[in-house]
């Protein structure tokens, strides 16, 4: 009986000043606004087209996520983000992102054991919905980059979907693609055989900040061989990755 009149007070509230005051009643202020920006976000996203645009002048956000395993629709959790703001052959240094978060359930040992990152680190940091505000806020409209992104993708749509009913709507290029067209037929695609190619330190695998900075180095060393093929804007490089 409590939760029909709950339900029933959502939907006047609803009805009478939209889903953000009901939301509100529901979940609290603070998350109500956080998933405000975010469903804004989503929105202004899909407007944006930037395919016209030279590489060498648009902004990336180069981004990675550790997770408690491999499938967050059985229960996996991400545990922390990392991101840099690229533009052209350079990172904006003071544009970097970093931010464990409490799964609400307990990390893996041989998570623990990959990533470094303890039961108690987790229970310490801040919960999903803050961190995920964070992140969107940083990215902005910006484009993003990950290596392998499907993985990171299908945790960030189940983070958005949860927290705030939208997908992601910005493109995500990846690295990998990348690295089949410019060095086809080669027998891996890992992180570390193209960062060991390109002559690449790699310094600490599995930190979601450190696979981002050397994911930017491996972006950033594609861009000047992608511009010696005469491949200019984003849709330029669109156009021959789709054929590959």
């Amino acid at each position: 009986m409590k939760e029909q009149r709950s339900v029933g007070r959502m939907w006047h509230l609803y009805k009478m000043g939209g889903i953000t005051p009901a939301i509100a009643s529901m979940m609290g202020a603070q998350n109500a606004q956080q998933m405000a920006f975010i469903r804004s976000m989503s929105k202004e996203q899909r407007k944006e087209s930037i395919m016209d645009q030279p590489l060498s002048e648009l902004e990336f956000v180069v981004f990675d996520l550790e997770t408690t395993g491999f499938y967050p629709t059985n229960g996996d959790e991400i545990l922390s983000f990392g991101a840099v703001v690229v533009k052209g052959g350079r990172v904006v240094e003071d544009q970097i992102f970093y931010s464990l978060v409490n799964p609400k359930r307990k990390v893996p040992k041989h998570i623990t054991e990959l990533t470094g990152i303890t039961n108690a680190m987790a229970e310490d940091a801040p919960e999903l919905m803050q961190v995920l505000h964070d992140f969107m806020e940083f990215v902005g409209r910006r484009m993003l980059i990950a290596h392998a992104s499907g993985h990171d993708k299908q945790f960030l749509n189940a983070a958005l979907w949860r927290t705030s009913k939208v997908n992601l709507t910005h493109r995500v290029l990846d690295t990998m693609f990348v690295a089949k067209w410019l060095e086809p037929n080669r027998p891996s695609y890992s992180l570390d055989d193209l960062l060991e190619l390109a002559g690449i330190p790699i310094t600490q695998r599995h930190h979601a900040l450190e696979d981002s900075f050397m994911t930017a180095k491996l972006w950033m060393n594609y861009l000047q061989r992608i511009h010696s093929r005469n491949v200019i804007t984003l849709g330029d490089l669109y156009a021959y990755l789709s054929q590959h």
